[in-house]
């Protein structure tokens, strides 16, 4: 698989990675085996790229990922989040004592002493723009607890923030069909300052399979059910913060441009690989077959001049109004 560099970190990692939310909770129940078998996959594919996070399943799947790793000779980089542990969710909370005691656990979950990547995770918007975060964050790095973080974000005017401090190496932030808007500002200036890009919700959660339609239900323990209108955090982060019967539909007119010889999943993720900027894109999966259904998207041809004007007109005449404005 095509590998990228991330940033400045030194690494390369293939340009589509495994994201493990999955693996972890909030999308219905995923038994060890079944997350045994996704990560086996994934990685026998040729991904490099892991992510996670310290409350996706409360440490489940940062250790899933530690225990999938440990037979292999080979370790792919492993990038994991930090800061959602913040209780009560302040800016206040991000202290040098609770940054490091975060990244203590993770380091103790994936069983390593230096961190590849940690990221800030999606934290209050002051936390951005605050010199003594990124002081700890340095630190930690001198110290050798973390080779380097970056930020995970939910605009991309916090992206922009996090881009004035220099040791920001890498830049998190939702990408899809459905959701543009950092290609204007976000990726171009990621792009001069040397910051790598991963595209996460890349088929927002789910819709841009092209498999769901307006009766489709989820479990009662799937964000896509008790988070549609953000009780639980942003909503932008289920379904891209498309209302549900506007992304079906819409969705639809997705996989026609796609056409039959190509399933809609692939055809949606090429499209985040081939944006200026982007250094690998995240899609989650809970079966071997979304794996491996994921993974074909790095053998795709480019999408055509047609098909993205297509793709474009979609986005704005069903999409814009919804998300545009709001990250």
């Amino acid at each position: 698989m095509e590998q990228r560099p991330l940033g400045r970190t030194g690494a390369d990692v293939s340009v589509i990675g495994l994201g493990t939310w999955q693996l972890g909770g909030d999308w219905g129940d995923v038994d060890d085996d079944a997350a045994a078998d996704v990560l086996d996959a994934a990685l026998d594919a040729g991904v490099t790229l892991l992510d996670t996070a310290d409350v996706y399943g409360d440490g489940r799947s940062e250790q899933r990922i530690r225990k999938a790793l440990a037979p292999r000779a080979e370790r792919p980089f492993v990038a994991t989040k930090a800061g959602r542990r913040a209780d009560p969710f302040e800016a206040a909370q991000y202290t040098p004592d609770n940054l490091r005691a975060w990244i203590d656990r993770s380091r103790r979950n994936l069983g390593v002493d230096t961190l590849d990547l940690v990221q800030l995770h999606c934290p209050p918007t002051a936390v951005y723009s605050d010199d003594r975060v990124y002081d700890t964050l340095d630190t930690l790095v001198e110290e050798q607890a973390i080779a380097a973080y970056g930020v995970s974000v939910e605009t991309v005017e916090e992206g922009m923030t996090a881009l004035q401090h220099p040791g920001v190496q890498t830049i998190q932030v939702i990408l899809n069909i459905f959701r543009r808007k950092p290609l204007e500002e976000l990726l171009p200036a990621a792009q001069r300052a040397g910051v790598g890009i991963l595209a996460r919700v890349p088929l927002a959660s789910g819709l841009l399979t092209g498999k769901y339609d307006e009766s489709t239900t989820f479990p009662a323990d799937d964000h896509r059910n008790f988070n549609r209108h953000g009780e639980a955090f942003d909503v932008g982060e289920t379904f891209s913060g498309v209302p549900f019967d506007v992304g079906v539909a819409a969705a639809r007119a997705v996989a026609e441009i796609a056409g039959d010889a190509v399933p809609t999943a692939a055809f949606a993720l090429r499209w985040v690989i081939d944006q200026p900027g982007v250094t690998a894109v995240i899609p989650g999966a809970r079966t071997v077959t979304q794996v491996r259904g994921n993974v074909a998207a790095a053998t795709l041809a480019p999408l055509s001049d047609s098909q993205l004007s297509d793709l474009e007109r979609v986005y704005d005449e069903r999409i814009r109004a919804h998300v545009h404005d709001r990250w």
